[in-house]
């Protein structure tokens, strides 16, 4: 089994803050999701997340024109140029100040960023000849009063314009024109949220967050700009530790070009000539905010896009409406509130059908296409933590329950939810699905077992105690038949009839709380074990004598348990640390792990212990085996996810899920920016005192923060971690959302019993022989993807039953796994078919290979469906027109007969 697995998808987290950007072709939109950024292609209705992290939160992104260079900032102002096409990070840049928004110009040849009260414009990476420096600083603006907020380009990049919180809007340019000074805009009483130039033109529509529209008529069209033409201008040098300290209202900083008199003395004569010169004109003031009703009189606009040649302009505001208005005359075309909190950020597509919206509140992303008045996606992710998954049995989907009470099903392909369930009324502790895939189970606090179909997407049976239990596990057997949970406040295990819905035993022994058990995956076995705090763990036979079971004590409470696929074997994880081995059969204890220096330990910003004496409390709270059942994988309270050989009690390897900053005990040492005189300043006490007098304190033991405090960062946390029955991925459910890993895809030179003679061009000189299984083992034994399937496909399909039976047992396991996989993507469907036929056969595969051809077949079948539908209801309905057409020229012929007739009996006349 290999273990190179690389991360490829977040699933679970949609979108967190920051601002939306469509690609080029309009048909995907990027979001950045925590410290990574994730790729919605709308068209083929999938997701991808870049392998590219960040140490902190993105929070503003900005795309080429071209769509090939994405710039992205992340909260604490770490800039990263990512190439869209290698999917690496090119440059890195520190603005050392969080980034208020970012704009490339329409030429793609500068960057220009919003930082204080500065906006500062950078050259772009590989657009200038002879540029050493990844981003050369071209200019500086600091004569801003306040913090900017927003910066637009014309169409030429000529002038750009910059709005800030002043209330002001600031129009600069890079080169020198004779007829332009830097102007400002003055008529807003509140912070400026969006600035927007008409195609090809100077005139410009300003918006405030208090919903103010004004609208700027220029004095000059864009191609009246005259240009400077200057032979012996200079630049000035600056230092590069400088270049934060700018300050034009100094007389050095002023003027960052020099020029010679004769120059300054033209400057004069055609400054002097005002009809030239540039100035605007204030046409029209609306207040958008009249279009919506608002009981309190709060209402903010928080996001606004433009789309010049449809001349559409849309509005978003805090209490989760958005507005779309025509700009000629100012008309109200659309108003639709999606959400119950505000909206972070808006963005039109090129073609202008499209509008993405973001809800940092909820974690939503919308798509809506307003001309039609539909979602084109609609997405949101958990309110709060998620707390358990578990995937179906072919692999296809993913079910999360969260402590917001709901039942999320995801697609694992797609990468998208599409079906949420909301009946629990508390945090949804465990679910799993059942042995069909027809439905998925679910546990909660709130004393409900509940099932769900995954056909009519319903609630269909309810599953309760005879008096309330705050359920914290459930399990289902291999048949499908029997139901049983754990109480976290009363100490029993229940057992129910899936069938019936009856209660069938209430199993009593434990003297702690039960927080996980697990049905004997063996069809013909009804042992159920159960794990709990009283450091016991408890082995029943459930359905044939619920009193009868077999306790085993444990060093400490109990955390987990988890049996092997053959049912002969449960890992329990432990409050010490460790992982406990036992058989079944016999009770008695195989093997054990020694986990907690592998599981590594952060310390928290408050910590007053060291992250080596905070390790002592670290431990699993969950495990899983791996599909072969050799390899288990355990997650807990920590960023680290292990992989440990069950025989060898060894670990092979070790997965940091995050390097986010963003959230606690992610580094082992304290920032020492924080350290003072006095010690650490997260440690100071902060107290707020409350009207009755009341002083607000931190309550103890308490791991994920104050939510009402200004700064909140929750603690980094696994909380479940799953093997996929494939074999080829994992998933974690995290503090981030749930990060799935798979096998890499690519290229590694990875040589299974290689001999010196081996090598693709002797592979290749073996198969123009007509050796097929000697070609076939030799491409096997260099193990490259791309040359194996190529020696299949070159292989005839008359020889394929003969080259199946030469090859020995071990290749033929290992090209049965080959086949599996490529069938997910070939074209070849019939070919290949030919092979899984005369493979099964003569061999029988491992279940994992047989779970993974399921799962590419059924998805084949999936996508082929709908494509033969879609033909067949076309083929029939052309096929009615054809035999109504038929129909009539027969008719006509008939007609046509008759006259014929009728003019010869008169012509015989």
């Amino acid at each position: 089994m290999r273990f190179n697995y690389k991360f490829s998808n977040i699933l679970g987290t949609i979108y967190r803050k920051g601002n939306l950007v469509f690609t080029p072709d309009g048909n995907s939109v990027i979001s950045p999701v925590g410290n990574r950024i994730s790729i919605y292609d709308l068209k083929n209705n999938t997701s991808n997340t870049l392998p590219v992290e960040s140490t902190h939160n993105y929070e503003q992104i900005s795309l080429s024109p071209d769509g090939t260079l994405l710039f992205a900032v992340n909260e604490v102002g770490e800039a990263h140029l990512i190439s869209l096409i290698s999917n690496r990070v090119l440059h890195k840049y520190r603005f050392n100040e969080k980034v208020l928004h970012l704009s490339f110009s329409p030429d793609g040849k500068h960057i220009a960023a919003c930082k204080l009260n500065k906006i500062f414009i950078l050259q772009t990476p590989g657009h200038f000849i002879g540029q050493f420096n990844q981003f050369a600083l071209e200019r500086v603006f600091s004569d801003i009063l306040g913090d900017t907020t927003y910066v637009a380009w014309t169409d030429d990049s000529s002038i750009f314009a910059v709005g800030s919180k002043d209330a002001t809007v600031r129009l600069y340019t890079l080169k020198n024109y004779s007829n332009f000074r830097p102007y400002s805009l003055i008529g807003h009483s509140d912070v400026i949220v969006g600035i927007f130039f008409e195609q090809n033109s100077l005139d410009l529509m300003t918006i405030s967050r208090n919903g103010h529209l004004t609208v700027w008529q220029c004095s000059l069209d864009l191609n009246q700009l005259t240009t400077i033409e200057s032979t012996n201008t200079k630049r000035l040098k600056l230092n590069d530790d400088d270049e934060d300290d700018i300050d034009l209202s100094k007389g050095e900083d002023r003027e960052r070009y020099v020029m010679s008199q004769e120059e300054k003395n033209k400057l004069k004569i055609l400054s002097k000539d005002k009809k030239n010169v540039l100035s605007y004109n204030k046409l029209s003031k609306h207040f958008l905010n009249d279009h919506i009703k608002d009981e309190h009189n709060n209402l903010k606009t928080t996001a606004a896009d433009y789309h010049k040649k449809v001349k559409i302009l849309v509005i978003g505001f805090s209490n989760g409406s958005f507005l779309i208005f025509e700009t000629v005359g100012i008309s109200l075309i659309h108003s639709l509130n999606i959400s119950d909190t505000s909206i972070s950020t808006i963005v039109l597509n090129n073609a202008g059908d499209w509008i993405a919206l973001g809800c940092e509140g909820h974690g939503q992303l919308l798509v809506w296409e307003w001309q039609s008045e539909t979602y084109v996606m609609k997405q949101q992710a958990h309110g709060s933590e998620i707390s358990c998954l578990t995937y179906s049995a072919d692999s296809v989907y993913i079910a999360t329950g969260g402590e917001d009470g709901k039942v999320k099903l995801w697609n694992t392909q797609s990468g998208f939810c599409f079906v949420t369930f909301s009946e629990h009324t508390s945090t949804v502790t465990d679910v799993v699905f059942g042995p069909n895939k027809k439905f998925v189970i679910s546990a909660s606090l709130d004393g409900t077992v509940r099932a769900f179909d995954l056909i009519r997407y319903r609630n269909f049976k309810t599953f309760v105690s005879p008096r309330p239990v705050q359920f914290s596990c459930v399990a289902i057997d291999s048949t499908g038949e029997f139901i049983a949970a754990g109480g976290q406040d009363v100490f029993e295990a229940y057992l129910w009839s899936m069938k019936i819905g009856k209660l069938l035993e209430v199993l009593s022994g434990h003297e702690g709380p039960i927080v996980s058990l697990a049905f004997s995956p063996i069809i013909s076995s009804s042992t159920l074990v159960t794990a709990s705090w009283d450091k016991t763990l408890r082995i029943w036979n459930a359905v044939e004598n619920g009193s009868d079971h077999e306790t085993i004590q444990l060093f400490a409470d109990g955390l987990c348990v988890a049996f092997r696929p053959d049912g002969k074997e449960v890992v329990v994880a432990t409050l010490d640390g460790q992982l406990l081995f036992f058989d079944v059969r016999t009770s008695t204890q195989v093997a054990s792990i020694e986990g907690r220096n592998d599981l590594g330990s952060g310390r928290k910003d408050t910590d007053l212990i060291t992250a080596k004496k905070n390790l002592q409390s670290k431990a699993f709270n969950s495990v899983c085996y791996s599909a072969d059942g050799q390899f288990v994988i355990a997650g807990g309270q920590s960023k680290n996810v292990c992989i440990y050989n069950v025989t060898e009690g060894i670990l092979l390897k070790k997965f940091e899920i995050t390097q986010n900053q963003s959230f606690d005990a992610v580094l082992d040492v304290i920032n020492r920016r924080k350290m003072t005189e006095f010690g650490n300043i997260d440690l100071v006490e902060e107290r707020e005192t409350r009207e009755g007098g009341n002083v607000r304190l931190k309550l103890p033991g308490v791991h994920k923060g104050d939510l009402a405090a200004r700064t909140f960062k929750p603690e980094v946390n696994v909380f479940d971690v799953k093997f996929s029955p494939t074999g080829l991925s994992w998933t974690a459910a995290t503090t981030e959302g749930v990060l799935v890993y798979s096998l890499n895809s690519g290229f590694i030179f990875d040589p299974f019993l290689l001999e010196i003679g081996i090598t693709p061009v002797t592979t290749r000189e073996t198969l123009f022989k007509k050796e097929y299984a000697s070609a076939l083992m030799m491409a096997l034994r260099l193990n490259e993807p791309k040359l194996i399937t190529e020696i299949l496909e070159a292989i005839p399909s008359k020889d394929i039953e003969l080259t199946v039976v030469s090859l020995p047992k071990m290749y033929a396991e290992k090209i049965f796994k080959h086949i599996s996989i490529v069938l997910g993507s070939t074209r070849h469907i019939e070919f290949y078919m030919q092979w899984v036929t005369s493979l099964l056969n003569s061999y029988q595969p491992h279940q994992t290979v047989i779970l993974t051809l399921y799962k590419n077949l059924s998805k084949k079948y999936t996508d082929l469906s709908k494509v033969c539908d879609y033909n067949k209801y076309t083929l029939s309905v052309v096929k009615r027109i054809a035999s109504l057409q038929l129909k009539e020229l027969k008719e006509v012929k008939t007609e046509i007969e008759t006259m014929e007739v009728n003019e010869n009996n008169v012509i015989s006349i």
